[in-house]
C-alpha cells in the first residue's frame, strides 16, 4: 500500500478534497488489517516505532529548530514557542511516552458486560475500534506522536492534521514512527500525516462524513468552535482549559501556596495551568499565595479585594473571568467562602479542571461533587490534568464535554462497543 509521502507528488494534480478522501478510503483498508493484529504484535510494532523516534532524535531536533526559528520571525508567543520548543529531554518524553502506551492493556475485544436473558440468549458489550479518526491540532508536535500511538494500541487508522508552526517536527516525527510501525507489521496508511497545509484540507476533514468516523481537535478556542460549528462528523472536543484553584479558609497556607505557584507557574502554556485564583475572604495568608507569583514575574489582576492584598495586583476586567492565558498572567478574586466559588466556576469555567486546598473533608467533599468539571482536584496542583499523570500512558487531549469521553482521552475513549448476541435457535413470539 502507497504511503502518504509517496503521495505528496501525486496531490498537485488532485483537488484538496479528493486527495482527503482518498487518504480517508487508504485508512480504512489498513484500518482492517490493523484491527486484526494482536495486542501482542500491536505492542511489539509501537515498541519499534518508539525506538526509531530515538534513533531519529537528530533529524527531529534538527526539523524543530526550523520551526523555532521559523515562529520567532513571525512573531508568535512564548506560550506558543514554549507547546512548540523540543529538546533531547522533551523527545524522549514523547518516545517513552509511546513506549508506554505499547504496553498498556489492549481494550480491543474487552467485554464490559454480560447477561443472560430469561429465553436463554447470552449478550455481552465488547469494546471494539471507533474506526478512522481525523486528529486536527495545532503547534505541539508531541500531539503527532500521542495520536498515532494511542489510535494504534486502540486499532484505529489516524489522519494527522498539524498545524504550520510545526510542520517540519510533525513531518520528522511522522517518518519516524511510520519506520518503526511497518517494521511491525502496520500499515503505513494506518497512520497518515497530512501532505498539505492547505486549509482546506480542514474542511475536506470536517465534510468527510462516511469516511472518518470521528475528529478530535486539538487546538484554541477558535480552532475548536470552527470544527464545532462545521463538522459533519461527530467530535470529540477538547475545549480552553479556563481552570480555578480555589484556596478555603481551612487549607493549610505552607501547601496552599505550593499548589498555587505550581499550578500556574510550572508550565504556563499547557492547558491544566490555572487561569483563576479563588481566595477565600477568611483565609489566613492571602499575600503569602500573591506574592510569589508577582515576586517570580507574574502579572496578576484582581477585583478590588485582590487588589488590596498587594499593589501590584492591577485591576481585573470583566473578560479577565473568562480568559484563558496560557500566559504568565492570572485573574485572582476574593470571595466570601464555598458558595461564592462554587457560583464563579459555574459562570465563568470551561469544564476543564478545577481543584481546591483545603483541610475541611466537608468543604472539600462539596467542592469535589458539586465542581461540574471533567476533572476536579482536592489538595493538587492542576498541572497533574495530564494522560501521563494518570497512568494512561498519553492523552489524545482532555475532553470537556459530556457524552462518550470526559477527561483525559487515552485508548479506552477511543473505543466504542458491539452487542454481541449468542442464542440456541430463540424466535421472538
Amino acid at each position: 500500500m502507497a504511503t502518504t509521502l509517496e503521495h505528496a507528488a501525486e496531490s498537485a494534480a488532485e483537488s484538496v478534497t479528493d486527495l482527503v478522501h482518498r487518504l480517508a478510503r487508504e485508512a480504512r483498508l489498513a484500518q482492517g488489517v490493523l484491527a486484526r493484529m494482536s495486542a501482542a504484535d500491536k505492542e511489539r510494532a509501537l515498541k519499534l516505532a518508539a525506538e526509531a523516534l530515538r534513533r531519529a532524535a537528530p533529524e527531529v531536533l534538527a526539523a524543530n529548530a526550523r520551526d523555532i526559528a521559523a515562529g520567532e520571525a513571525n512573531g508568535l508567543s512564548g506560550a506558543m514557542l514554549d507547546r512548540l520548543r523540543l529538546d533531547a529531554g522533551r523527545l524522549e518524553s514523547i518516545a517513552a511516552a509511546v513506549a508506554a502506551v505499547a504496553v498498556l492493556p489492549d481494550p480491543t475485544g474487552a467485554v464490559i458486560d454480560h447477561s443472560t436473558r430469561p429465553n436463554g440468549m447470552v449478550l455481552e458489550r465488547v469494546r471494539i475500534p471507533i474506526g478512522v479518526i481525523g486528529i486536527i491540532y495545532e503547534s505541539r508536535p508531541n500531539v503527532t506522536a500521542d495520536a498515532a500511538a494511542l489510535c494504534v494500541r486502540a486499532g484505529n487508522a489516524v489522519l494527522l492534521r498539524g498545524g504550520s508552526e510545526a510542520v517540519h517536527s510533525n513531518r520528522a516525527i511522522h517518518a519516524a514512527l511510520i519506520e518503526g510501525l511497518v517494521e511491525g507489521g502496520v500499515p503505513a496508511a494506518a497512520v497518515q500525516l497530512l501532505p498539505t497545509q492547505d486549509r482546506a484540507a480542514v474542511g475536506a476533514m470536517l465534510g468527510a462524513a462516511g469516511l472518518i468516523d470521528m475528529i478530535v481537535p486539538r487546538g484554541g478556542k477558535s480552532l475548536v468552535a470552527r470544527v464545532q460549528a462545521d463538522a459533519r462528523v461527530p467530535v470529540l472536543a477538547h475545549l480552553d482549559g479556563n481552570n480555578h484553584t480555589f484556596v478555603d479558609r481551612s487549607a493549610d497556607p505552607a501547601m496552599a501556596a505550593a499548589i498555587v505557584r505550581n499550578a500556574k507557574l510550572r508550565r504556563t502554556g499547557i492547558c491544566g495551568a490555572m487561569e483563576t485564583l479563588l481566595i477565600d475572604a477568611c483565609y489566613p495568608d492571602p499575600h503569602g499565595l500573591v506574592e510569589p507569583l508577582l515576586d517570580a514575574g507574574c502579572e496578576l489582576r484582581g477585583d478590588p479585594r485582590a487588589q488590596a492584598i498587594d499593589p501590584r495586583i492591577l485591576p481585573a476586567t470583566d473578560a479577565d473571568w473568562d480568559t484563558e492565558y496560557l500566559d504568565a498572567i492570572l485573574a485572582v478574586k476574593v470571595v466570601d467562602g464555598l458558595d461564592a466559588a462554587l457560583a464563579h466556576i459555574a459562570a465563568h469555567g470551561s469544564g476543564h479542571t478545577d481543584a481546591i486546598v483545603a483541610g475541611d473533608p466537608a468543604v472539600a467533599e462539596r467542592f469535589l461533587q458539586e465542581v461540574d468539571s471533567a476533572i476536579v482536584m482536592l489538595n493538587a496542583s492542576s498541572q497533574f490534568a495530564d494522560g501521563g499523570e494518570f497512568g494512561l500512558g498519553a492523552e489524545i487531549g482532555i475532553a470537556t464535554g459530556r457524552l462518550h469521553a470526559r477527561g483525559p482521552v487515552a485508548v479506552e475513549g477511543l473505543t466504542t462497543y458491539k452487542w454481541l448476541v449468542r442464542g440456541t435457535g430463540q424466535i421472538r413470539p
